[in-house]
């Protein structure tokens, strides 16, 4: 029989030092796994719990290892993470319990050490009283409590202030809420929402739109309102994003970067799937995925197809608006990918310049009075103001656009960071234009 703990292991060990994405790793294991819901639950619990709290686990580790901690073997040390991580995090295991489960795990090491060793850290964990590594530095202290990399910590200090910052480190991790956006040309969120009850789904209205319901239970996929088209799973930032381009029934609308396809959905639903929406992506596959979601929620008004975002497609018709939401380092969806938050920020020194060739290209759409919408799901400035500020000062045939009432509340007018405070949403960064 598979168990829980053992696949967490496994599964953590798998994405240490690969450009796994964690989310997509664990679907895939549970699509073939024989764990039942309640394992599946707990497994899912301890996987991305302990991954977000790596850094911190490992700095525990290190204070009580007689041994050099980065030396471990990959097995040993998840072992002894995801140990730790019952013991500090999870109230409804004893600590009895993450103890021997863990020796159990142990014990099946080659290393007949290895059970003795694990044994005798938690223990020794345990004996302290749970006595956690101190830093003086205060930069040092949010990076080991909040399980972040001490780069990242000082890079969001600096370009967003010390407070803001922890607040945006204490928001990176949990889980995030499942939202979704009702298909309002088959449905109403009030309807949806008695139809997922009738299913044994938690669900309600958003607080914040009402075109939006929150969804608690079992996979929002599995819903048959799912499959009858009602409903695309979307996070409210992402809604955001969608009002404020603006599109109106009847309208041409290219969305260059369109994979998944939410954001197409979306507003396409709020042309009351009237008027002409191109949706794109460079990967056939990907392209499918649009295809495939536009079919199920009967939105007819949409085309996907290939096409490279980076090159200016002459075939392409003008549009009264165009939504380039470019690829981007993802420092806005750490809560759903913790991994992103161990890469080397040295990684993401190329995207500045491939988001604005695609924000460029992408302005020659756009027809006279036509608006322009810039968008990523980062929290940089060198991805997001840095890169909008460039466009407007090498494109003068350009101008601010008004985002709207949900840039206003938060100090915003033609530009928007939006915290995963403001909605407990993702981070989000969006920009609008329009031709004069």
């Amino acid at each position: 029989m598979e168990n829980a703990r053992k696949t967490a292991v496994k599964l953590l060990c798998r994405i240490d030092g690969s450009s796994s994405y964690s989310n997509i790793l664990l679907d895939e294991h549970f699509s073939r796994s024989q764990l039942d819901a309640q394992g599946k639950k707990f497994c899912a619990a301890l996987f991305y719990g302990t991954l977000e709290r790596r850094l911190t686990l490992d700095e525990i580790i290190k204070s009580y290892s007689a041994k050099p901690a980065d030396k471990l073997n990959p097995e040993v040390r998840n072992i002894l993470r995801t140990a730790l991580y019952q013991i500090l995090y999870m109230n409804s295991v004893p600590e009895s319990a993450a103890v021997n489960e863990a020796v159990k795990l142990a014990a099946k090491n080659r290393n007949p050490a290895v059970k003795g060793y694990v044994n005798g850290l938690l223990r020794a964990f345990l004996r302290s009283d749970k006595k956690l590594p101190q830093q003086k530095d205060p930069l040092e202290k949010l990076a080991f409590e909040y399980s972040c990399p001490l780069p990242l910590v000082k890079k969001w200090a600096q370009e967003y202030g010390r407070q803001t910052a922890e607040q945006m480190l204490s928001t990176s991790l949990g889980r995030p809420p499942v939202t979704a956006m009702v298909n309002t040309t088959l449905t109403t969120p009030e309807a949806l929402c008695e139809e997922l009850r009738a299913e044994g789904f938690g669900a309600e209205v958003n607080a914040h739109f009402a075109d939006c319901v929150n969804i608690a239970g079992a996979s929002p996929e599995s819903a048959e309102a799912f499959k009858k088209g009602l409903f695309h799973v979307q996070d409210i930032s992402s809604r955001i994003c969608c009002g404020a381009l603006g599109a109106q029934a009847g309208e041409t609308v290219l969305d260059l970067c369109a994979a998944p396809g939410g954001k197409s959905f979306t507003i396409a639903e709020l042309m009351g799937g009237r008027g002409e929406l191109m949706a794109f992506d460079l990967h056939k596959n990907r392209v499918r995925l649009i295809a495939g979601g536009a079919k199920r929620l009967g939105l007819g008004c949409i085309t996907a197809a290939e096409n490279d975002a980076k090159a200016f497609n002459e075939s392409l018709p003008m549009a009264d608006r165009v939504l380039c939401d470019v690829p981007c380092s993802g420092l806005g969806v750490i809560r759903r990918k913790p991994e992103i938050k161990y890469k080397d920020l040295a990684e993401f020194d190329r995207l500045p310049e491939v988001q604005y060739k695609i924000l460029e290209t992408s302005a020659g759409y756009v027809k006279q009075g036509g608006v322009l919408q810039y968008s990523t799901c980062t929290l940089s400035r060198a991805e997001n103001d840095e890169v909008a500020d460039r466009f407007l000062r090498e494109h003068p045939e350009f101008e601010p656009a008004p985002l709207g009432e949900a840039a206003k509340q938060f100090g915003g007018e033609c530009r928007l960071t939006v915290l995963p405070s403001y909605f407990d949403s993702d981070g989000f960064f969006i920009a609008k234009f329009v031709r004069r």
